[in-house]
């Protein structure tokens, strides 16, 4: 990866998203793709799509969402203490005694989540969300009011670290990498004589309710389609290895179940083959708790494939994961997409 693109990877990850407030960084992406795409469009649920070889008879759709978990403001109390819910799958065990920030329509107002000190009982029990405060330094509040409302969207504030120079750990890479990894793909086509159009798409609000994915596969009608995400890894201490064996630095993973298209697959693994970079694999029986599954269902039908970054600690403030990783992941697409000539049939019995 080059500076240019680390920068733009680390850009994107001090930049607030949340489900539903994803404009800023929406913007930040379209110019970034810019130069490497034919067209540049919107849409009204806020995806951000450029479009390379539109006239293409056979088109590919990337989603990669660019949204983060975070949480919401749900009431002031009158001496100015805020309380929250969940915006998305936030883990608030990992809040406790974390720096945040409160996005207010005209400021961002920092904060803390309090803690009970340990010499007067701590944290007892289970609690949730709901169970937590932000202590801004106000007074009142009135003091509050002056620059936040109910239904604010709230943040950790927290940068962006690069381990032992090979691992990359902060806040909200599910999915800001999907959406780095999308716009990298487009980057590395653009010198490419491809065969079929691009879709790349950075989606919105997947951590939510998934409604970016249905509007953009719903509005360009793609032949197919790969959500670029990240999964679970379990390599690291106490983690339940139940759910498969993901490790970082051992490559992509490809998702395998009933939503998977079978034949998309075998191109990925053909693709990896060539390049060969190692993959790994998650089951999804069922469907994939990703843009895939919104994709797969619009129009007359979408067959999809997932892509994944092996990803530790999830939607915690130190969400973490391999650079080498990040860079297989756009290979092997980048290697799929150059290999397709839009001839290729998904049909499961063809």
């Amino acid at each position: 990866m080059n500076d240019q693109s680390k920068d733009f990877l680390l850009d994107l990850l001090e930049t607030p998203s949340p489900s539903s407030l994803e404009m800023e960084i929406q913007k930040k992406w379209i110019d970034y793709v810019k130069p490497y795409a034919d067209e540049i469009q919107t849409d009204n649920a806020g995806n951000a799509i450029a479009i390379l070889n539109k006239d293409a008879d056979f088109h590919l759709l990337l989603a990669g969402h660019c949204d983060e978990v975070a949480f919401v403001v749900n009431r002031i109390d009158e001496n100015g203490f805020i309380y929250i819910e969940k915006m998305g799958g936030i883990n608030p065990k990992a809040a406790i005694g974390m720096k945040v920030d409160i996005i207010g329509e005209s400021k961002k107002l920092p904060g803390v989540i309090g803690v009970n000190a340990q010499h007067h009982g701590g944290i007892k029990g289970d609690f949730d969300a709901e169970d937590l405060f932000i202590d801004c330094g106000a007074y009142s509040k009135e003091e509050v009011t002056a620059h936040i409302q109910v239904g604010d969207l709230v943040v950790y504030r927290r940068s962006s670290e690069i381990l032992m120079d090979r691992y990359i750990s902060g806040r909200g890479l599910d999915n800001r990498t999907g959406a780095f990894i999308v716009a990298e793909v487009l980057k590395q086509l653009k010198q490419k004589n491809i065969q079929i159009g691009l879709y790349a798409v950075s989606t919105v609000n997947e951590e939510t309710n998934m409604g970016g994915a249905y509007f953009a596969a719903a509005g360009l009608e793609p032949n197919a389609a790969i959500a670029c995400d990240v999964t679970f890894a379990t390599d690291y201490p106490s983690v339940d290895k139940k759910h498969g064996d993901i490790r970082l630095d051992k490559g992509p993973v490809l998702a395998k179940g009933a939503p998977i298209n079978r034949k998309l697959n075998q191109l990925l693994e053909k693709a990896a083959k060539e390049l060969e970079i190692s993959i790994q694999y998650e089951l999804t029986p069922r469907h994939t708790g990703t843009d895939a599954d919104r994709m797969r269902l619009t129009g007359k039908g979408v067959p999809v494939s997932l892509v994944s970054l092996p990803l530790r600690y999830m939607h915690s403030p130190v969400e973490t994961a391999s650079i080498n990783d990040i860079q297989e992941n756009i290979d092997l697409i980048v290697e799929l997409v150059e290999n397709m000539t839009g001839e290729e049939s998904l049909k499961p019995l063809e």
